[in-house]
């Protein structure tokens, strides 16, 4: 029988969906370096994970060097329409300033915004604008959950070290109580000997010679 189809939806268990995802993104960049190879092609692969941790392939020198080859061809294929046209407005290469990467500012962008009359843009400069936003967006959110993320680990640890003090101080508690009755029945027990012994001294003693007078 043939392998059944399988349905593509989120995984609920949660160490179930990491396993998948380790098998899933190893099984990834193993294709993307045969896709490479095979066909001499360049590849560039970039993974977050949900925590916000980064993998990367890239079959040529780095990776940021083929982002680079992206941006220019992006901004090349972005302008030969417009060349065409003779809109008359902004290049999209002379745009990149504002669209350059996922890691400009929110701060520049706005005064790149102000410099640049946002009503002076075509579809596809405010299509690369809201992708630039959409970027920074998702990389605060990702930022905020990786504090939030870690914030709760610091209060865990906290609790656990808390929890291990608490154990320690009652096993130190129980311990001063255990030696203290343990001092309390030794003094009993000694007071006791004590008391025994003085009896036993006065069972021992000499009867009294008793002096019978004759008259």
């Amino acid at each position: 029988m043939g392998r059944g189809k399988v349905q593509l939806k989120r995984i609920d268990d949660k160490i179930r969906r990491q396993v998948t995802f380790s098998k899933r993104r190893s099984g990834l960049i193993k294709k993307a370096r045969e896709l490479s190879v095979l066909c001499s092609v360049e590849v560039g692969l970039i993974i977050f994970s949900a925590k916000g941790r980064l993998y990367e392939f890239c079959s040529g020198e780095s990776l940021g060097k083929v982002l680079e080859r992206y941006q220019i061809h992006n901004d090349e294929e972005n302008a030969a329409p417009k060349s065409v046209g003779g809109t008359g407005k902004k290049n999209p290469s002379e745009w990149s300033g504002l669209c350059a990467g996922p890691n400009r500012s929110l701060k520049t962008i706005q005064s790149e915004l102000e410099a640049q009359n946002i009503e002076n843009l075509d579809v596809t400069e405010l299509t690369q604008l809201e992708k630039q936003l959409d970027t920074l967006l998702r990389q605060t959110r990702s930022r905020k959950t990786q504090l939030m993320m870690d914030s709760l680990t610091a209060l865990i640890e906290k609790e656990k070290q808390l929890q291990e003090e608490k154990l320690l101080m009652e096993k130190e508690i129980a311990e001063l109580k255990e030696r203290k009755n343990k001092e309390q029945a030794e003094e009993a027990d000694q007071q006791s000997c004590s008391a025994n012994n003085n009896n036993n001294s006065d069972d021992n003693a000499p009867p009294r010679q008793t002096m019978l007078h004759l008259f």
